[in-house]
Formats: C-alpha cells, structure tokens, sequence
C-alpha cells in the first residue's frame, strides 16, 4: 500500500487533547439494523440533539450494521462521554421501540435497569494518549468495514467520516483499498 497519509489533529485545525474517547458500540444480540435508513435518520437525529446539549466535536466515525466506531472530542475540562452515550442511545431507543422492540429478549435484569433489547449494556472505551495512538484509531475506524467485509475498499462505505477527511485531501480515495500494509491495525473492538 506504501506509505499511508493520515490526518492529525494539527492539519484538522484543532489542537491536540490527549484524553479524546474513542469507542465502540454494539447492538444487543449484534442485532444488524443501523445501517438502515430510519434506524440512520434516528441516530443522527439523537446524536444532534445530544450535541445541541452536550457539545462535542466528532473525529471520525464509521456506523456499521451492527456497532459502529468513532472518536470524539469533548469541551476543554469536559469528562462527560458515559453521559453523552445514555443520552444518545436513550433518545435512539424511544424512537425505535416500535420497530425493533423485543419483548421475548427481555430478561428480568434488563427490565431491573430499564433497559431495552436494542444496545448492548457495556461499551468499549479508550482515551487516546497521543497522536500517534489517535493517528491508528483513525485507520482503524476507516478501515473498518474492509476488516468486517463489507467492501472491498473504504471508499466504497457511505458511512463513514473518511469521505470528509478525503474531501479535505488529508486521505487519498484510494486509501485502505487493499489488505496489504494494514493488517496491523488491530486497535479497537
């Protein structure tokens, strides 16, 4: 693949804040739904809505049918990401209970927590110490859906931030095209 280019938070414009949450959220049961176009349309509008409240800058994001991936920059000070999660999948759940809802996955400790059959209860975390450590969990989130086989190219997935970072020619549209050369990025999940 040769050498791979890959954008900091310098060239982005931002200052570097070592302490970004990367992390991963995945469907109950790895449920495949949130590439479809309400369960879509229902995130984004809770991420919106979560971010009209909480503000955060998204870094990159990649949704996948059953869990997605991103990295976040919070306020200066700001430590909030478990409060920004329960807000976002709270405010997803409500809206897709009619369509997704579950009765027969519902155990007496989801009901205990009030709980749903859409999310699974935990979710991956990890602060990024640096820019290097930032630099890979951007190739990985990109390079996700070539890892899971969805495409055989990253530019092939629509969901994904990589579209933005090649818009600002910080990714070459080729990037991540084949396996050769990124079978280490096995940071994440």
């Amino acid at each position: 693949m040769g050498t791979v280019f890959v954008p900091t938070r310098f060239e982005t414009g931002d200052q570097p804040r070592n302490g970004s949450p990367q992390g991963t959220q995945v469907t109950y049961r790895r449920r495949r739904f949130l590439t479809d176009e309400e369960p879509r349309r229902w995130l984004r509008s809770a991420i919106e809505a979560t971010r009209a409240d909480h503000p955060f800058k998204i870094d990159a994001w990649v949704l996948l049918p059953d869990h997605l991936h991103c990295i976040w920059t919070l306020p200066q000070g700001d430590s909030g990401y478990a409060t920004r999660w329960a807000l976002i999948k709270g405010r997803f759940t409500k809206k897709t209970k009619a369509l997704l809802k579950r009765e027969d996955w519902m155990t007496a400790s989801k009901r205990k927590h009030r709980e749903g059959a859409i999310w699974q209860r935990r979710y991956w975390e990890h602060v990024i110490r640096d820019e290097l450590d930032f630099d890979n969990h951007m190739n990985y989130i990109h390079y996700n859906p070539v890892k899971h086989g969805l495409v055989a190219r990253v530019s092939d997935w629509p969901f994904s931030s990589f579209h933005r970072y090649v818009d600002a020619g910080l990714y070459s549209k080729g990037w991540g095209g084949e396996a050769e050369g990124v079978e280490d990025l096995w940071v994440g999940e």
